[in-house]
């Protein structure tokens, strides 16, 4: 059987789009804007679509091997209040994290295996840096320590209670996009240690 998908704070399909591209099944999302969810549904029309992130249990939907969530930055940013995962907007990565763990509580912590989340490097300095700490020990359900610089790098890895995380920053303007445009892509292995392996070793030729 082959991995399926689920995609969280959805919006066009971004991620249900790279997903098909490598053989994964995107088999819900969550969105709440009309346009998004039309465009989604016409190109995956097989796609669910489960509406309000607050609204849904992890124990009742379709158990899938990864979930990717793109939360929202409003309070993240540096071009915003700043309000930080305390903002309205920005809490909601907690639905996201809930949801995680009502999946994996309702199988036996098979599903999911993998988390990937993309937000905006002013996650990194909100509230001092400890709004990124946060992040790494909700995932790990760990206490995770701030850098003795007191700043986090833009590409690491930190382990606990058997999980490891892996983040880099990515610039959309060296994969094809007329624009600079950087984000945090944070992936999450919750079965080893496999999140470097993912997220930071390249593979493949030049290109690939």
């Amino acid at each position: 059987m082959g991995l399926k998908l689920g995609s969280l704070f959805d919006g066009i399909g971004s991620f249900p789009l790279a997903a098909t591209m490598h053989g994964i099944e995107p088999v819900w999302a969550s969105e709440i804007e009309k346009f998004p969810i039309a465009v989604t549904s016409k190109h995956f029309p097989q796609m669910k679509h489960l509406g309000d992130i607050t609204k849904i249990n992890g124990a009742d939907i379709e158990p899938v091997d990864i979930i990717t969530a793109g939360s929202p930055c409003t309070d993240l940013s540096v071009a915003g209040k700043r309000a930080g995962l305390k903002g309205t907007q920005s809490s909601l990565f907690l639905h996201f994290i809930r949801i995680v763990r009502e999946m994996r509580n309702a199988t036996d912590n098979k599903f999911p295996r993998i988390i990937l989340w993309e937000n905006v490097p002013g996650a990194f300095s909100s509230n001092r840096g400890q709004d990124f700490r946060t992040v790494l020990e909700e995932i790990t359900e760990a206490e995770i320590p701030m850098p003795a610089s007191g700043k986090w790098a833009t590409a690491g890895m930190v382990r606990g209670n058997g999980r490891s995380i892996a983040w880099r920053v990515l610039d959309a303007q060296y994969f094809g996009i007329a624009q600079r445009r950087k984000r945090i892509f944070l992936v999450a292995d919750f079965a080893g240690q496999r999140a470097g392996e993912i997220l930071l070793e390249q593979q493949g030729m030049s290109g690939h």
